[in-house]
């Protein structure tokens, strides 16, 4: 680990070299990028001279054990030192952990619901609240680019983006098959219905991130079926997108120009298909997978809200959580947080084996 560390070092002092070179100036993108690197790079590299000092630290103190008069000093210092070492070596292993490049990235998430009819659409309206009730609690920027209510108060389909750098690694984990159990209000028994929804949050992706021909694509309007008043129902400004070469369909209907639709469908379009190529080199580098967020089937899940015992349960990771109503408020950080820490830690297990 000394070597990779020290390789971390000089390549943090060249960086910095380079970003105090009075020539960057005239380059803004160089120096942006360079900028960047530098802030990633210097947490390490102070953390690794703090590991670097304690090391000598404690061989200083081990010196003195010759001495008799500095024994007991040198005693007094050495178990605070090994102590500190132990959690610097910890730190420095988590920050050697591959990073996830799309980590950084805003996000697109889609709510669908799937088994369960109208109490699977009412509750897709009621993650669609959580999630927007946490993005608010992060103070990120959210738009709703389109939503299909249900008769009932649901949603049969919600698309939003989060606008915030880091919400990728934030809200990553969400993607999947979320169960819900819990006596419907239309059930007149008493009895316990379980239903799902599809959550899918995508890497929001920049034109440099996937290229989208014209030619690929094939444009129509329509009068949009969302709230809006008369302009909205006689005037076709809502925009539906064919991208032909994978078949995906995106349709925007919330806003009251076309321009402004279409420029959200945009959006959304370079997410999925951007997100369809990095799943095809993933299965190509790791055999074929599941897709985010499988079939639906209440079989397929990966978290359970129990209603009657006001209970959330991960299944990936055993985490468990009692306060089902603040969850669903949006306070939803410390599943967040043991999820994150789960992928830093198979990380970590893969880098070490690896080595």
């Amino acid at each position: 680990m000394l070597e990779k560390l020290q390789e971390i070092e000089k390549r943090f002092e060249s960086v910095e070299a380079d970003f105090n070179d009075p020539g960057i100036v005239t380059n803004p993108k160089e120096m942006q990028r360079l900028g960047k690197l530098r802030a990633e790079l210097e947490p390490i590299v102070t953390t690794i001279r703090a590991y670097r000092k304690a090391l000598g630290d404690l061989a200083d103190a081990q010196e003195l054990l010759n001495d008799p008069e500095m024994k007991e000093l040198a005693l007094a210092e050495i178990d605070p030192l090994r102590e500190q070492i132990v959690q610097l070596e910890a730190t420095l292993k988590g920050m050697l952990v591959p990073k996830d490049p799309l980590d950084d990235k805003p996000v697109i998430v889609e709510i669908r619901p799937a088994a369960g009819g109208d109490e699977a659409a009412l509750f897709a309206g009621e993650l669609m609240r959580m999630y927007l009730r946490y993005c608010e609690r992060r103070k990120w920027k959210t738009e709703v680019v389109e939503m299909e209510e249900s008769g009932i108060g649901g949603v049969s389909r919600v698309v939003f983006n989060v606008n915030a750098q880091g919400a990728y690694s934030q809200l990553k984990h969400e993607s999947g098959v979320h169960r819900v159990q819990r006596v419907p209000a239309t059930e007149s028994q008493g009895r316990i219905h379980t239903s799902t929804v599809t959550v899918a949050v995508l890497p929001e992706a920049e034109d440099v991130d996937v290229e989208i021909k014209n030619d690929d694509l094939e444009i129509s309007t329509f009068c949009s079926s969302s709230a809006g008043g008369q302009h909205m129902q006689k005037n076709e400004t809502a925009i539906r997108i064919i991208h032909k070469p994978s078949g995906i369909v995106v349709t925007c209907q919330d806003e009251r120009s076309q321009a402004q639709n279409k420029l959200k469908a945009m959006t959304v379009l370079r997410a999925k298909v951007y997100q369809m190529e990095q799943e095809r080199l993933a299965s190509e580098r790791a055999g074929l997978r599941k897709g985010q967020i499988g079939s639906g089937d209440r079989s397929e899940k990966i978290r359970t809200y129990n209603f009657p015992q006001s209970r959330i349960t991960d299944h990936r990771i055993g985490f468990q959580a009692h306060n089902l109503m603040t969850f669903m408020d949006g306070d939803i950080q410390e599943m967040i947080d043991a999820l994150v820490q789960d992928e830093q830690a198979k990380k970590l297990a893969e880098a070490e084996e690896a080595a």
